[in-house]
């Protein structure tokens, strides 16, 4: 006898749904529960022993003998070096261990690597989420002064409406996090990473904020278009219409640029012809690098010549006449690549980049979605209005300024709150 297959009633499909639905919930809030578990507190401390190899390496730096030119046109001058070696005698690592260390620090696994992250939240009920990414020679310590200001705008000038949450990662082969050990840890996967991210801290809504590395990132981040994601900043705006690009190649602007327009086209080839050794190895050969992880001052003298303008702000700073970045500034951020030993593994990321890019490093990407930029008169370039119009069709915010180099945050802290605020003051009311 054959069986006879009955239709389910209204209710058992109810109930049956209901089930499903019950356990599917119970899925996800045990997948939340579990990666927010996975979510651990980091602290640091360096040892007193990796202190004073540190100060004996310092102190028995192999001198090069004195460039043949009178400028820094051979990289960094002796003068210079020297002068570094001697406020390194001096230099406390303990402060700024102790103010970094004082703020939350977590570790979490994303894609198999181990990423470092500050995450400060606002007492502010209504704070704005934040990512904000670093690039090289940078690490979060250029963050620190922002911190505050941005997390805590009642206390600095602001008002409760300019509230952030901050989040401030490492990017991997950086500080903290760990050191890939295959390639491909390129801006994409980082902005996915980044993406995921905020997420496993519960933000539905964000922004992202990133210069140098970082604005790779939170450029791809924004051509992604992970969920939450509401718009981005840039304080290295990659703008470059396309016969800009092509123009560079030949040497020869094309005609009719306005005044903004032609300063950023000769910045970018002085760019291109005078500062891009430190890339061009780190593109090509980074392992070959062993002589910055066995001396601090080579080190020191590799970050340091990283662009003209910064280059010549911090050697003036050492000369006695301190601007945005001190000496002790700048020794901070050195000393934390020298106690995490990561000269090398930060520098394989220009390695990594270079196997998968496509055009050049500031070449306009196609965001769709909401972009603000600040230029620094000093940066690598300074991205014009007009290009930035074209870059970005949802250009939220210009601010263009006649001072501030390279590290934005880390020279200009004060000018750099504000854009964030003045940035996102859109986002915020929609």
């Amino acid at each position: 006898m054959s069986a006879r297959l009955l239709s389910p009633t209204r209710r058992e499909v109810l109930i049956t749904a209901a089930a499903i639905g019950a356990i599917s919930m119970l899925s996800s809030k045990s997948k939340a529960a579990a990666e927010a578990a996975s979510i651990h507190p980091f602290q640091f401390r360096a040892s007193d022993e990796d202190l004073a190899d540190l100060k004996r390496r310092v102190a028995a730096t192999r001198w090069p003998d004195r460039e043949t030119v009178p400028d820094q046109s051979q990289g960094v001058q002796l003068d210079i070096a020297r002068q570094i070696q001697v406020h390194w005698a001096n230099h406390d690592w303990r402060k700024v261990e102790a103010r970094m260390m004082a703020y939350p620090h977590f570790i979490t696994e994303i894609d198999g690597l181990d990423i470092h992250f500050i995450h400060v939240k606002s007492k502010h009920k209504n704070a704005l989420p934040m990512i904000v990414t670093h690039g090289w020679p940078g690490s979060v310590i250029e963050q620190l002064k922002i911190i505050e200001p941005l997390t805590d705008p009642t206390a600095h000038g602001g008002t409760e409406a300019d509230a952030f949450d901050l989040v401030v990662p490492s990017l991997p082969g950086y500080g903290f996090s760990g050191k890939p050990t295959t390639p491909g840890w390129e801006p994409v996967r980082i902005a996915k990473a980044w993406a995921t991210l905020m997420e496993r801290l519960g933000y539905n809504k964000y922004v992202a904020q990133g210069g140098d590395w970082g604005n790779a990132v939170t450029e791809n981040m924004a051509l992604q278009e992970p969920p939450g994601l509401l718009g981005i900043h840039t304080n290295m705006a990659a703008t470059l219409p396309p016969e800009i690009s092509k123009a560079l190649g030949t040497g020869t602007p094309p005609p009719g640029l306005g005044p903004d327009e032609k300063r950023a086209f000769d910045q970018l080839i002085y760019f291109n012809q005078h500062g891009l050794g430190y890339a061009i190895e780190m593109n090509q050969r980074p392992q070959t690098l062993y002589g910055i992880v066995d001396s601090p001052v080579g080190l020191a003298a590799w970050m340091l010549d990283h662009d003209a303008d910064s280059h010549a702000l911090i050697a003036r700073s050492f000369s006695g006449k301190p601007e945005g970045i001190t000496p002790d500034d700048f020794l901070d951020n050195v000393t934390f690549y020298w106690l995490t030993n990561t000269a090398v593994s930060s520098g394989r990321l220009y390695w990594d980049n270079a196997r998968v890019a496509k055009g050049g490093f500031f070449d306009a990407r196609g965001i769709r979605i909401p972009v603000a930029v600040s230029a620094f008169a000093n940066e690598i370039y300074q991205a014009p209005e007009s290009w930035a119009k074209t870059a970005y069709p949802k250009l939220l915010h210009y601010g263009r300024f006649p001072i501030g180099c390279h590290f934005a945050a880390w020279e200009q802290p004060e000018i750099f709150v504000e854009e964030m605020r003045a940035s996102f003051k859109a986002l915020r009311a929609s």
